[in-house]
């Protein structure tokens, strides 16, 4: 292959699936394939900046170990409300799983950059230099999970609002070659599962749900009065959350992808898998690597065109 072809990375958006980028990355790596540009969107930021920071083993891991229980204790509610996740928590989880405080852009091994929108033009934000954290933080900042990060003297939400499969970005950084991975190409209209009963016994696996619950009962009331639309047919106050993100994030990729079409779309299948089921690493992984898999005759075939 000619040495000076670069590979880019784009990582999409998409919360808890994200987690298969983790697969996509190790899958990537064991058939020889290193990218040179990394570019990642939200949670594929995330994941994109422990993978050049060389913690993608540690947080692989580590999320092996995450239970439904831990995952709710990263998140709080309370006033005045402007996000409910634990700061404090996922300020600890990512130093030590995703880079440390000191890590520049600029120090590591490939180019990279993450995604973010300012909050208050929408214009698209790309990090490219400075501290890798910050970059991380700008661009997972979900709107109704976390608060807006100030990051140079501007406030950004989540980059998936925006361009949530970096393709573009890849391409401006200079990849002649563009993997992509969309994590909701297989989401949209399965977003409004229902969740399976818990049994008494098993209280871990209702608590997040049961917080939400509480939250939505002590501090809305009757505000709409009387509902008579049966329970079980109402979606609740974070699926509804969900399959917004969902239906915003399929459109807008749609979208960017057609008019800046990537060489290669990789897209796991994790409609399976909810916004927050952050627990599930193991299955999110499993598809990413499936979906290189599948995949990697094509990739090989067009790495060695574009070589020649």
């Amino acid at each position: 292959m000619n040495d000076s072809l670069k590979i880019g990375l784009a990582l999409g958006s998409g919360a808890a699936r994200g987690w298969a980028h983790i697969g996509v990355i190790n899958g990537l790596a064991a058939a020889g394939i290193k990218p040179d540009i990394v570019v990642g969107t939200s949670i594929g930021a995330l994941v994109g900046a422990a993978y050049l920071s060389d913690k993608l083993s540690a947080l692989e891991k580590q999320l092996f170990e995450l239970t439904k229980l831990e995952t709710a204790r990263f998140f709080n509610i309370g006033f005045p409300f402007n996000g409910v996740v634990n700061k404090d928590k996922l300020h600890r989880f990512l130093t030590k799983y995703v880079a440390d405080e000191s890590v520049t852009i600029e120090s590591l091994p490939a180019r990279y950059a993450s995604v973010a929108t300012h909050l208050h033009t929408g214009q698209e934000i790309w990090n490219t230099e400075g501290k890798l954290l910050e970059a991380v933080w700008s661009s997972i900042s979900l709107p109704g999970l976390f608060p807006a990060i100030k990051h140079h003297g501007r406030w950004l939400i989540d980059g998936g609002l925006v361009n949530p499969v970096p393709v573009s970005v890849c391409r401006a950084l200079g990849a002649d070659i563009v993997i992509a991975v969309n994590l909701n190409g297989d989401i949209l209209g399965k977003h409004l599962h229902q969740n399976p009963p818990v049994t008494k016994n098993d209280q871990s696996g209702s608590l997040l749900g049961q917080r939400f619950g509480e939250f939505i009962t002590n501090y809305t009331g009757n505000l709409f009065g009387d509902d008579k639309t049966p329970k079980e047919d109402v979606p609740d106050m974070f699926a509804a959350i969900a399959a917004s993100v969902n239906i915003t994030q399929d459109r807008i990729t749609r979208s960017r992808m057609a008019g800046d079409p990537p060489d290669v779309v990789l897209q796991p299948r994790l409609s399976h898998i909810g916004l927050l089921e952050f627990y599930r690493a193991a299955e999110a992984i499993k598809a990413g690597a499936e979906s290189v898999e599948k995949n990697l005759p094509e990739i090989q075939y067009i790495l060695g065109n574009m070589a020649n």
